[in-house]
């Protein structure tokens, strides 16, 4: 443990405390591994039950998670709220960050004119009543998820405060503590720390380029799951895509589990640049959530949600009774961006100008004999043997990039490379560095 935090206590009540209030404090950094279970028990005179007990209360509230044989860790992102804003580990100064999984801010569409246009339209102050989804936006929501394939003709739609928002408020209306949730392996990290919060147990289902493979959700299925979370495109981090066949694949598994609660999530949108296979439908329960953060900005804080009607009556219920509704003003403002053609140019161009980057380090890392992985989106998923090594060894070359751990529950190591920050002419070099990461011994030339 970190020699200038020391756990104290005498019940699990206590231990789980003190460890809570060092994470909360940060002296436990993201990752860190805690003490096993009898030595922390010796040091504090209790019997191991007792800090076992404790663990497991950290685990339920997802601060820290187990790791079978590698012992217990707190978690990327622990539900409680530290000093330390770095979620993961510090960037030297000077390196390339492609940790992130953001987008290139260079390609985001200007704000400022629309959020004036916006202060100019808006009428009188609307008051609790008449706050909510605007009918405005609805409309035209309404035909851009059907030009998608999303069964919207018969289908509720709502916004909400971004994807997590979504999904967060989907699982809550319809699960319990201690279910499980199916969930891509690799998948998102975000989407794992928020089933530890939520003390939801995640049953993982193996992506390759095409998705989710359609007998890893059918064992998933089996094992009582209560609801399958996949990503329809530009999915985080490998960048895999449902294609049309994996889709019709995927329906028919999932129409003999019609109780599941299915999520689909969209969050790339308009960036992605391959048509989009909607699942929506397949079951009785089901939501599809497209955010506007990574084709329009990422403060941009809003998504549109589509399900069936009692899905999503379940989510707006829930709304007015916390937080209400979603700003009408970024409401306002996500409409005026998708009716200005400029805009809709403007990010055209930014998909086109990800779909060169990623391809074209995805081509040169595979030129090099690495197992490297994107489709469509941002990121590149590539396989290696060891983690720590290939994170640590680009570090000391002047890069960042995410570890897999983040990212995994089953699947085989990998480290995840955002390409938004990296330009034409860096991609060689960049993939000349990872494979020297990757085969220290030997780097093969890459075929030209």
């Amino acid at each position: 443990m970190p020699e200038q935090y020391q756990v104290t206590g005498s019940t699990a009540a206590s231990i789980s405390a003190s460890i809570e209030a060092g994470v909360r404090r940060g002296d436990w950094m993201w990752g860190e591994a805690l003490p096993p279970i009898r030595i922390l028990a010796y040091q504090l005179h209790v019997s191991p039950a007792t800090v076992s007990k404790a663990y497991q209360e950290l685990r339920q509230r997802g601060i820290i998670e187990s790791l079978g044989r590698s012992g217990t860790r707190v978690r990327t992102r622990p539900a409680v709220a530290s000093p330390r804003s770095a979620l993961r580990l510090p960037v030297p100064p000077g390196a390339l960050d492609l940790s992130t999984g953001d987008p290139d801010i260079r390609l985001l569409p200007g704000l400022g004119w629309h959020l004036r246009a916006v202060s100019e339209e808006i009428g009188p102050p609307l008051g609790y009543a008449a706050a909510g989804a605007m009918p405005e936006l609805i409309d035209a929501a309404r035909p851009r998820l059907a030009a998608d394939g999303v069964p919207v003709d018969d289908a509720a739609i709502t916004v909400t405060s971004g994807t997590l928002d979504a999904i967060e408020r989907l699982l809550t209306a319809h699960l319990r503590a201690g279910d499980q949730v199916a969930v891509e392996d690799p998948g998102w990290a975000n989407l794992l720390d928020l089933l530890a919060a939520l003390d939801l147990t995640p049953v993982p289902v193996a992506v390759d380029d095409e998705g989710p493979l359609p007998d890893q959700l059918a064992s998933a299925l089996a094992k009582d799951v209560r609801a399958a979370v996949v990503t329809a495109r530009a999915q985080n981090p490998t960048g895999a895509a449902i294609s049309a066949g994996r889709a019709a694949e995927l329906r028919a598994v999932l129409a003999g589990k019609p109780e599941v609660l299915l999520i689909e999530d969209d969050h790339a949108a308009e960036l992605s640049g391959v048509p989009l296979h909607s699942l929506g439908g397949s079951t009785r329960s089901w939501a599809f959530v497209r955010s506007a953060s990574k084709p329009f900005g990422p403060d941009l804080r809003i998504a549109l949600l589509a399900g069936d009607e009692a899905t999503i009556a379940r989510v707006v219920g829930r709304m007015r009774i916390g937080t209400g509704w979603v700003s009408t003003v970024l409401q306002r403002l996500l409409l005026r961006l998708w009716r200005d053609e400029d805009v809709t140019e403007e990010i055209a161009a930014a998909g086109k100008s990800y779909d060169h980057r990623r391809v074209a380090l995805r081509d040169a890392l595979t030129a090099r004999g690495l197992q490297a992985h994107g489709t469509t989106g941002i990121n590149i998923w590539v396989r290696v043997e060891d983690e720590t090594r290939m994170v640590t060894t680009l570090r000391d070359a002047g890069y960042a990039v995410a570890p897999g751990s983040l990212f995994r529950v089953d699947s085989p190591p990998g480290i995840r490379l955002t390409v938004s920050p990296i330009d034409d002419g860096s991609i060689e070099s960049l993939a000349d560095d990872v494979a020297t990461a990757a085969f220290p011994a030997t780097v093969p030339s890459p075929s030209r």
